[in-house]
């Protein structure tokens, strides 16, 4: 057989490689997004989740962190101000909404609120800055690293008031069906992003070697029972929980309702603590904290 091919079908050859190179299944699979983003994919990547932050923080020798949650809404006191201004003003144009009345109300509660914006700051800065033991504090900090959600508010707040002290600091951030950046005071090569909350959750309790929960949501709530269920049932290394804002904790969650009701034991009651400053808070952590988990 003739081993020249007539023109027409050196074409279509060369249009056939051609198409077999662009072809998705010729890709290598680690470079082939569409089969990464599939549903048969799933279970890789969530492996990829766990081993990704996993391999920075041990790069970056990373020995033990304190989380900081709290709400996304929280607002330091100027912003606070600026909020409530702009719902007076909503009010004055309409004084007989009850929208817009509702409005001011609740800028008038967060205007209350922004003093946690201002604990969690000192809180983290003095963690970062005392926490170290017996590092000099800096960019290369290992020990007692804030770790946040790496999103607004609180979690805001404790990445700023490490960066204040100089320190490194880790945030978790997630993506959302809502646009949602990283807050500008995480360590740079310390910032991830997750898809998967369970995952996330895994790495915020890792290497904790306490917790600070300031006033927040529906998400604040989440990681408080899973913190108080992993203490619970003995999964997660003996850690202090310290919720900050007894007022509001106490009016939020019955805790003795809950022991009283033999739905936990008496004994579950000690595993929260209470702060009201940001010193008392730090005092508490750096009492009970030790190096590594």
């Amino acid at each position: 057989m003739d081993s020249e091919l007539p023109s027409q079908d050196q074409t279509r050859v060369a249009d056939n490689l051609k198409k077999i190179i662009q072809s998705d299944t010729y890709q290598l699979a680690h470079q082939d997004l569409d089969l990464l983003n599939s549903s048969s994919m799933r279970g890789v990547r969530m492996l990829l989740e766990i081993s990704k932050p996993e391999l920075y923080f041990e790069e970056a020798g990373i020995t033990s962190t304190i989380i900081v949650f709290g709400g996304a809404r929280i607002q330091e006191k100027s912003a606070a101000k600026a909020t409530l201004k702009e719902a007076m003003k909503n009010l004055d144009a309409n004084p007989g909404s009850a929208k817009v009345q509702r409005n001011v109300s609740r800028a008038e509660k967060i205007l209350e609120l922004s003093k946690f914006y201002k604990e969690a700051r000192e809180f983290a800065f003095l963690a970062s800055h005392f926490g170290q033991s017996g590092e000099s504090p800096g960019p290369s900090c290992s020990s007692h690293v804030i770790v946040t959600g790496g999103g607004p508010g609180i979690m805001e707040a404790a990445n700023r008031g490490a960066f204040d002290a100089g320190c490194r600091s880790i945030g978790l951030n997630i993506e959302l069906p809502h646009e949602q950046n990283p807050n500008p005071y995480i360590t740079p090569d310390l910032c991830f992003k997750f898809n998967y909350f369970a995952l996330r959750k895994f790495h915020f309790v890792m290497r904790a070697v306490g917790a600070v929960l300031f006033p927040g949501g529906y998400g604040t709530l989440d990681e408080l029972f899973e913190l108080l269920t992993l203490r619970q049932v003995g999964t997660q290394h003996a850690m202090p929980i310290i919720l900050f804002g007894r007022e509001y904790w106490s009016r939020l969650i019955d805790f003795d309702f809950m022991a009283d009701s033999g739905l936990i034991d008496d004994d579950d009651l000690q595993l929260i603590q209470f702060a009201e400053t940001a010193a008392e808070a730090w005092e508490l952590i750096g009492s009970q904290a030790t190096n590594k988990p």
